[in-house]
């Protein structure tokens, strides 16, 4: 398949399929409709014809070319997959989009530190899964690393020591760098409540903007209730682009919370 991408890659080569695929051709035709040199022409030729895109037929003096269609079947279903597949997953480019233009928007009004402070943020699921159990995918260690990271990466160590001044750390990272904030659990009562601090710190260990969570845990028919609501301080000009992805970051982690604990269910 790459082979035949890479032939139909060139203009030219091209161009001789089009003409192939009137009619089959001679080479002399097909330099003088091209307006190729000769040597040019075979040599293209013989590149389709290593993909398997044409066939020669020896008539005599004569070398006859064809187009081959079942090659470009080939590459039509692959390329028709490949755009099914863009298009199952447009919503992650949508993602993509709608946090630029986020950046976008907070970049004009980061015109000085604590520009947003005192901005609040509020979330909420309900999860079929009892309290006692949610409880532990916020408090256990190896439960929270399976979900408290956005898609594409991987979380490095991350604490919520459910006790009043409790650890409270978050680190991931991606392919390029770490990402960590870290903080202090301010109240806990198991498993309904827990109040925590955590400060977003950039790549020399400054605070780019602290969040304060209060999280509550509700029974309720379908099972719990999750009620976070965040508001942050300390912000700085430079946290603009995690400011940007809270309302995207905690949907995607709080949707990866619901499969966790969906997928730990079945």
């Amino acid at each position: 398949m790459e082979q035949i991408a890479s032939a139909l890659g060139d203009g030219a080569r091209w161009r001789i399929v089009e003409l192939l695929a009137e009619r089959p051709r001679s080479v002399g035709e097909l330099a003088e409709l091209t307006g190729l040199r000769q040597p040019q022409t075979t040599k293209h030729l013989q590149t389709l014809s290593r993909a398997g895109l044409v066939t020669v037929f020896p008539l005599g003096q004569r070398r006859v070319y064809a187009v081959e269609a079942a090659p470009l079947h080939d590459l039509e279903r692959r390329v028709r997959g490949l755009i099914e597949l863009i298009e199952a997953h447009a919503d992650e480019r949508d993602v993509v989009a709608r946090y630029r233009a986020a950046i976008d928007a907070e970049s004009a009004l980061a015109d000085r530190d604590r520009w947003a402070d005192g901005r609040t943020f509020t979330f909420e699921r309900v999860l079929a899964t009892p309290p006692e159990v949610l409880w532990q995918y916020w408090v256990d260690p190896d439960l929270l690393a399976t979900w408290w990271a956005p898609p594409s990466m991987t979380v490095t160590e991350c604490v919520l020591e459910p006790k009043p001044g409790g650890r409270a750390v978050l680190e991931f990272r991606d392919a390029e760098r770490r990402y960590r904030s870290e903080g202090r659990v301010n109240a806990a009562q198991e498993p309904a409540h827990l109040e925590f601090d955590l400060s977003v710190l950039d790549p020399a260990g400054a605070v780019s903007f602290t969040g304060r969570y209060d999280l509550t845990l509700t029974s309720v028919q379908e099972g719990t209730r999750l009620h976070l609501d965040l508001s942050i301080t300390e912000t700085t000009v430079e946290a603009v682009p995690a400011i940007a992805g809270i309302e995207t970051g905690w949907g995607q982690v709080l949707d990866n919370l619901a499969d966790a604990v969906g997928t730990a269910q079945r």
